[in-house]
């Protein structure tokens, strides 16, 4: 497993011969609120990984004990005039469209507390794997502001415009067993046991060929909200691009004979 550094309070590892790579939070003494530069941080990373074809999963995961990511630094937002507040405005929408935007399926490992930008950052993903300890929420508007990293977006994909309503409206805070049932995880897991269910996860995404991999998920992403003809047609533009790759080729060969496939990733 190598490590790499992205500022002082991102880390990336890489796993399973660099076709996994953890992307860790790394701000303990702060519960990983994301500051000015940690939102730095996470956007490089992003970029880095989402450019570096071996990578064929991400797993979104925190060194804190007790949090995932408790949201935005309030500390470094209170010091700001509104001018600067207006300067910074692009450099924390980075940080998330980042995770978003991360071309390979991106899985978050959420324990304790995932609050405000904390949760925008594992809604920002295509799984969430989340331990007993969990606690998430957006509550943003009980200190005068709103979800702004992704959150008015993407709650409502996963759980409905009226649920989505009634969890910003009241800010209230979800423990892990009814954020499975309302959907706002997708796996529950034992305590302490988020990262490595996450990893695992990833283990097996990435046996899979990276080229209809990512297609996937250019499908899904591309396809959603619009009408069923619509996404058809989403679909058969991401086929035609997997249709004459290697990997096509070489996933038919090793089915025919009887082999594990030797991905050729394009």
């Amino acid at each position: 497993m190598s490590e790499e550094r992205f500022g002082e309070f991102v880390l990336v590892r890489r796993h399973e011969g660099g076709h996994v790579a953890e992307l860790a939070l790394d701000r303990p003494k702060a519960m990983n609120a994301v500051s000015s530069g940690m939102a730095r941080a996470i956007a490089g990373a992003c970029t880095a990984l989402g450019e570096d074809r071996d990578v064929r999963v991400v797993v979104l995961t925190s060194t804190h004990e007790r949090a995932f990511c408790v949201g935005a630094d309030l500390k470094e937002r209170n010091s700001l005039s509104d001018a600067e507040l207006l300067r910074q405005r692009p450099v924390s929408r980075g940080a998330y469209t980042g995770v978003l935007e991360l071309p390979v399926p991106v899985i978050a490992a959420v324990h304790g507390y995932a609050l405000g930008g904390g949760f925008e950052l594992a809604l920002s993903c295509d799984v969430i794997v989340a331990d007993r300890t969990a606690v998430v929420g957006l509550p943003e508007v009980s200190v005068g502001v709103l979800p702004g990293g992704g959150g008015t977006q993407l709650l409502p994909r996963r759980v409905g415009a009226a649920r989505a309503a009634e969890l910003v409206f009241t800010a209230r805070r979800v423990e892990a067993a009814e954020a499975r049932e309302l959907g706002l995880v997708d796996v529950l897991v034992d305590e302490g046991r988020d990262r490595e269910e996450a990893l695992a996860m990833a283990s097996r995404i990435a046996a899979n060929s990276p080229v209809g991999v990512r297609a996937a998920k250019r499908a899904l992403r591309l396809g959603q909200g619009l009408d069923l003809r619509a996404g058809l047609e989403v679909e058969d533009a991401a086929w035609r691009t997997v249709a004459f790759s290697g990997d096509r080729a070489e996933g038919v060969a090793a089915f025919n004979e009887k082999r594990k496939p030797q991905w050729p990733g394009e």
